[in-house]
């Protein structure tokens, strides 16, 4: 194959996402098994670090914390996280994250789902939204949609694509005290989370799963994707901007923080069966300029425990 036909070809067609408690492979990946062949590709999967590697991060990370931002600072970056991100709409709108087209290669339960509600927590600009309403032809799927900053909401309520009688977009906390008040205890079947948890503080984990249990149908399913520890962007991150172990606010004001596996187990799994918690590993190339970029994201699937005990 050309470079340049290979190059054209950037759309995955399978999941490189790898369970950490399965010993087997993921079949249907691109392994690099030879370093001298990292510029035959875009991207490679699942690679593993040498020793190497690991120390410079542990050492990048260490050289971080010496330094973090002072609490006066912190608080302010705490109080006020909601106007950062309705910051960032009002700037971005829709321009800066694209749709993600990769959602039935790895999450193929919201495709063709049925008469289902789904919920979008951290929608943003409708990024998850409206690829799934443009592929499902089921006309009793309703999707929710939700975020914290209030631009965004109004991106998504903007958009030619966004029909009131399929969904309903509105502004919400998922560290709130309360479920919405349009949405029924028990009355979903999936919860879509992609990169909103590790932009709450560490302190509300504990309510968000809560939240997200109480409007779950019993087996009612999770469906969680976001940065995994030592990802290229948090090695990139100066000195002075992290908050506490692992979390840091960006330049723009926005949060964010990195996950270990054991750590989504230790969120999740007092109220949820984990029916997966993945790692993706991906090298990414930019073969022009010859830089090799690592990225580590995090994948679960949980489905809800029904209370043994209910009220």
């Amino acid at each position: 194959m050309s470079l340049q036909s290979d190059h054209s070809k950037l759309k995955k067609d399978w999941s490189s996402v790898r369970d950490i408690r399965e010993d087997t492979p993921t079949f249907g990946t691109r392994t690099l098994e030879n370093k001298e062949h990292v510029w035959n590709h875009n991207a490679w999967d699942n690679v593993e670090w040498d020793e190497e590697q690991e120390r410079y991060a542990r050492e990048r990370i260490l050289k971080q914390s010496n330094k973090l931002m002072s609490l006066e600072e912190q608080q302010k970056y705490h109080q006020d996280a909601s106007k950062y991100w309705d910051t960032f709409y009002l700037h971005n709108e829709n321009k800066f994250f694209k749709d993600r087209q990769w959602l039935k290669i790895e999450f193929p339960e919201l495709h063709d789902v049925g008469p289902k509600k789904i919920f979008e927590i951290g929608c943003g600009a409708g990024n998850t939204m409206f690829p799934l309403l443009s592929v499902n032809q089921n006309p009793e799927l309703f999707i929710y949609a939700c975020d914290f900053a209030l631009n965004a909401v109004e991106v998504v309520k903007n958009n030619p694509a966004y029909d009131p009688q399929k969904s309903n977009a509105f502004f919400w906390d998922l560290t709130s005290e309360n479920i919405p008040e349009n949405i029924e205890p028990g009355s979903l079947d999936i919860v879509v989370l992609i990169f909103v948890m590790s932009a709450i503080h560490p302190q509300c984990w504990s309510q968000a799963v809560e939240n997200v249990y109480k409007m779950l149908k019993p087996g009612g399913l999770v469906l969680f994707r976001d940065y995994g520890r030592y990802d290229m962007v948090q090695l990139r991150f100066k000195e002075g901007r992290m908050l506490s172990d692992n979390f840091y606010v960006r330049g723009d004001g926005t949060r964010v923080y990195f996950f270990t596996s054991d750590e989504i187990q230790t969120i999740w799994g007092t109220k949820f069966t984990l029916e997966q918690n993945a790692i993706d590993r991906r090298l990414i190339v930019n073969r022009h300029r010859k830089l090799q970029m690592y990225r580590i994201w995090l994948q679960g699937k949980f489905r809800k425990i029904e209370d043994p005990n209910p009220l």
